[in-house]
This record gives structure tokens, C-alpha cells and sequence, in this order.
């Protein structure tokens, strides 16, 4: 496995395992799989609702914490947002059933983020979160993060993949030491990802599945991945991509793929920012 280095020098694998919207029945055993496979960077979230089982399979592993790198994320909080993120803080800790993180992420860029991330800061000076970021911030609120608060976040997770590849927003992230994460990889399989012509050829010429060159690729660029399958066999075939380098001229091939769109959701849509800001979880 290949690392990154964060801003505050902590080493993050920089291919893992994500569970978003596996069902909590399915994530135990999905996660366990995954930590025989060789995973050992995980990644939930509050929201997710499967930090419970994946608590268990860690509990259950064998693996020793300190070769666990473990993610878990902050949903939206109500006020006093200070107040109410050290208490999600200290639930999603219980769940999990550990004794710290190695990265707290806020979920989204609404509500009021400025307590939020004065309270996941005090986290991170105490040691209970070894580093600190967010996700689906845009350009313009993570700058505006960065220059209004002490600590730069480590790592800003968003939409990466094949059709929106965020070129721009990863040269800005560089720029301020920030790394950039990738959630849906495979883009859910949408535009016929697995599929697609140039991927398959590509993944032709290196004997390697259409995901593996995704990955490659995603990993090459400096980008850390987290893809979720509930197969094993898919979960051994897509940590297996470090036996091979795409070409430069594969890599700029891949780069005309480019739409610069989600396939998602568009965060500066008021619709989806209504929506995402009403949401609540039980604590």
C-alpha cells in the first residue's frame, strides 16, 4: 500500500474502503471481508448509520489499531454547533467503539461551520482526532475555512471520478496542503462507466479490469480512493492496482473524458442545499 502525507504528517493509505450505502446488516461482514483483503484505511460516517458494524468488524479483526486508519464524518448540527459536534464527536467515538480517529471529516459545507470547526479543532489538540477535514467544500468555502480558522483542513473529500475530475480544485487544494479525496470512484457506474470504450481498451492493454484503471488512475493523480463493493472478490481485485502505471499518454486520454459536472448533486444548488440543511440525525 501506498501512503499520503497530510499537512500535519500524518500518513494516510491512499487506497481504502468506503461504506456508503451499504445496509448496516451488510457492513459488518463487508468490512471484515475488506480488512482480510488488506484494506486499512476505513471510511464512514454518522449519516451513513453503519458506524456500529463497522465498530464490530474492527473489534472482531484481529488487526491492531494503530495499522487502522479510521474515518468517520459530522452531519449538519443545530445549535449551539460548538456544543452539539463535541457530543456527535463522542457518539460516533462510542459506536465505533474507539478510543480516537484518525480523521473527523464535516460532512457538508452548511450550517454553522465556523462552531463546527472550532469544535473539531479542540478535537484534534487534544488528540482524540489525529487530523481534521471536510467534504464537498467547493473552492471558494474551503479558502474561506482556511482563512478565517487555525488549522487548514488535512483533507477535503468530493466527487472525483472519470467525468468530473476536479483538476482545478486539486491544484488549489496543493496549493493550501490540502489532500483531495475521491468519493464515488466509479461514479455509481453511471455513462456507462464499466463499460465505456477507452476504459476497456485501456484496461486491455494492461490485463486489468475497467475499476482497476479507474483507480490507477485516481491514485496516480495523487488522489486517495475509497471504493466500496460487498463482494470479496471485487474487494481483492480493486486493491490490487500497484503492479502497473497508466502511461502518460493514458492518462491524457482519460483527461478528454472530462464533462466538468456532478453526475450527483450540485452543491451551490439551493434545492440541495434546502434539502441537506434540513436533514437531521437521531443522536
Amino acid at each position: 500500500m501506498q501512503n499520503v502525507t497530510l499537512n500535519n504528517g500524518v500518513e494516510m493509505p491512499i487506497l481504502g474502503f468506503g461504506v456508503y450505502q451499504i445496509p448496516p446488516e451488510q457492513t459488518e461482514q463487508a468490512v471484515s471481508d475488506a480488512l482480510a483483503a488488506g484494506y486499512r484505511l476505513l471510511d464512514t460516517a454518522a449519516a451513513y448509520q453503519n458506524e456500529e458494524a463497522v465498530g464490530r468488524a474492527i473489534k472482531n479483526s484481529g488487526v491492531p489499531r494503530e495499522e487502522l486508519f479510521v474515518t468517520t464524518k459530522l452531519w449538519i448540527q443545530d445549535a449551539p454547533a460548538q456544543e452539539n459536534t463535541r457530543r456527535a464527536f463522542e457518539t460516533s467515538l462510542n459506536k465505533l467503539g474507539l478510543d480516537y480517529l484518525d480523521l473527523y471529516l464535516m460532512h457538508q459545507p452548511y450550517g454553522d461551520v465556523y462552531g463546527q470547526w472550532r469544535a473539531m479543532e479542540d478535537l484534534h489538540r487534544a488528540g482524540r482526532a489525529k487530523a481534521i477535514g471536510v467534504a464537498n467544500f467547493y473552492p471558494d468555502r474551503l479558502v474561506d475555512l482556511i482563512a478565517n480558522n487555525d488549522i487548514t483542513p488535512a483533507v477535503n473529500q468530493i466527487e472525483t471520478h472519470p467525468f468530473f475530475q476536479r483538476t482545478a480544485d486539486q491544484e488549489l487544494m496543493r496549493e493550501h496542503g490540502v489532500q483531495i479525496q475521491s468519493w464515488g470512484g466509479f461514479a455509481e457506474g453511471k455513462n456507462s462507466l464499466f463499460t465505456h470504450p477507452l476504459l476497456s481498451e485501456i484496461a486491455g492493454k494492461h490485463a486489468k479490469s475497467v475499476a482497476q484503471v479507474v483507480l490507477r488512475w485516481l491514485t496516480q493523480r495523487g488522489v486517495v480512493a475509497i471504493p466500496k463493493s460487498v463482494r470479496a472478490e471485487r474487494m481483492a481485485e480493486n486493491i490490487d492496482i500497484f503492479d502497473f502505471e497508466l502511461t502518460d499518454d493514458q492518462m491524457a486520454a482519460i483527461a478528454t473524458l472530462d464533462t466538468g459536472t456532478s453526475l450527483f448533486f450540485d452543491h451551490h444548488d439551493p434545492e440541495i442545499v434546502t434539502w441537506l440543511s434540513k436533514r437531521r440525525l437521531d443522536s
